[in-house]
């Protein structure tokens, strides 16, 4: 049994959480690689080293001291370093990193340096081999990974070390300039070691026991889920919900790897299974949905077909122009004389009635209809598949809360439902349709999606 763990901020924010982090590796002899996070907040007031380093960058592109970050940093490794007796000289590390404060240090370099240090450090702490990710994650000129260097170079240093600590969120380009993933990226570094070196289980630890059903800050006290498809885990995130850095999900997916959400706080909690399996293998696959979530501030363009012109084309035309501006499309419902594009109304602020006009243009539609204001819910899950009347029951709840349903969108493999309703009933929304198709939670709130 061979698994990846990867612990993020939260899990190694001072010296009593890398305490808890040798703890949990100690307890079991399979977590033989370990990927770790720069530190992150050790209360809500307090600042993420990552977001230090950024802000040091920022003041050096403005030729301002940093000195005074720079040292918050610096202190804040030295104290969990004499708190726990480690011998490392991360003195020297800083000092070294301190002479070239300037304008020409990449900023990829200088926020790397959390996840650097709190690596040598764990290392040093559980008695592993440090191994730099510099030298295993590897990217092309282009800034694109390259997979297959990568999972070369990782098994090669496998070769070498039986247990190591690997910083998460960078890797290199050719030539070995430092190069970072978008924040949240060590989940991706974790599951490139997981894929690489054909773990059985890739451990995501944080400050949470696994995913639930819903946002706590809307649904009192929602379950946890068990278990949920990669699928169903695309939707859900897709929709909103927070869960793993998109990244991370395919090279586990491929490699047939589960990911196992876990609590470093309450590490006998057995969090969420994330896997490929077949949903009938599921132990709760008869549950009718895996979770709900959504978002605010929609706007659907309904575009009216034109009787007495040729309408072969007129989506593909419609969706040329939203395009043209660089606008993503949401979803495209339709009917036997309308369609209507779904789109964020952030991103057709400042052009929508330039869209619209162009739509005029090319479609010569007999009407174009705006509505904005819009939320949609998105109501997952493997359960809903081939399943006669859950659309007839989400719609009679909503209608029966006296919610107004503007859009509806269903995936063809049925694995979500799309509704489409005023921002105002958003919260009430996700509420009844929890209501309805989720019992009373006999359990503590566990996580946030």
């Amino acid at each position: 049994m061979l698994k990846v763990a990867k612990f993020g901020g939260s899990s190694l924010a001072d010296a009593k959480q890398f305490q808890k982090v040798k703890s949990i590796v100690d307890a079991d002899e399979s977590r033989r690689l370990i990927v770790v996070s720069a530190s992150g907040k050790r209360s809500k007031d307090d600042n993420k080293i990552t977001d230090l380093l950024y802000l040091c960058h920022a003041h050096l592109q403005y030729s301002v001291s940093c000195e005074s970050v720079f040292s918050l940093i610096e202190s804040r490794y030295l104290e969990i370093k004499q708190e726990l007796g480690l011998e490392i000289n991360i003195e020297e590390d800083f000092a070294k990193l301190r002479a070239r404060l300037d304008k020409s240090l990449s900023v990829d370099e200088l926020v790397s340096r959390g996840e650097y240090l709190t690596a040598r450090m764990m290392a040093e702490y559980l008695g592993f081999d440090f191994v730099d990710a510099a030298q295993l994650v590897l990217f092309d000129f282009d800034g694109k990974l390259n997979t297959e260097k990568t999972y070369a170079a990782i098994r090669e240093a496998l070769q070498e070390h039986e247990r190591l600590v690997m910083p998460g969120f960078y890797g290199s380009l050719p030539g070995g300039r430092i190069k970072v993933f978008s924040r949240g990226g060590s989940d991706i570094s974790g599951a490139l070691l997981a894929a690489a070196a054909g773990a059985d289980l890739y451990e995501n630890w944080t400050d949470v026991s696994g995913i639930l059903m819903a946002d706590p800050r809307i649904i009192d006290n929602p379950r946890r889920i068990d278990t949920i498809t990669y699928p169903e885990l695309r939707e859900l995130a897709y929709m909103g919900a927070n869960v793993l850095h998109e990244g991370a999900i395919y090279p586990v997916k491929d490699a047939g790897i589960p990911i196992n959400i876990r609590n470093t706080n309450a590490p006998d909690d057995d969090g969420t299974i994330i896997c490929g399996e077949d949903a009938a293998d599921l132990p709760d696959s008869s549950a009718l949905i895996t979770g709900l979530t959504g978002k605010k501030n929609f706007t659907v363009v309904t575009v009216s077909k034109n009787q007495h012109e040729d309408n072969l084309g007129i989506i593909r035309r419609a969706l040329e122009v939203f395009e043209k501006y660089r606008v993503e499309v949401e979803h495209i419902p339709s009917g036997i004389d309308s369609f209507s594009v779904v789109v964020s109304s952030d991103q057709v602020e400042s052009c929508l009635y330039d869209i619209v006009g162009e739509i005029r243009a090319v479609c010569r539609p007999a009407d174009i209809r705006i509505v904005d204001s819009i939320a949609l819910v998105a109501v997952v899950g493997r359960g809903m598949s081939y399943r006669p009347g859950v659309s007839g029951r989400l719609f009679a709840a909503l209608g029966d809360a006296k919610i107004n349903i503007r859009m509806i969108a269903q995936g063809s493999d049925e694995l979500n439902i799309i509704v489409g309703v005023e921002n105002k009933d958003f919260e009430t929304a996700l509420r009844t349709i929890y209501s309805n198709f989720v019992e009373p939670a006999d359990q503590a709130p566990h996580a946030a999606l």
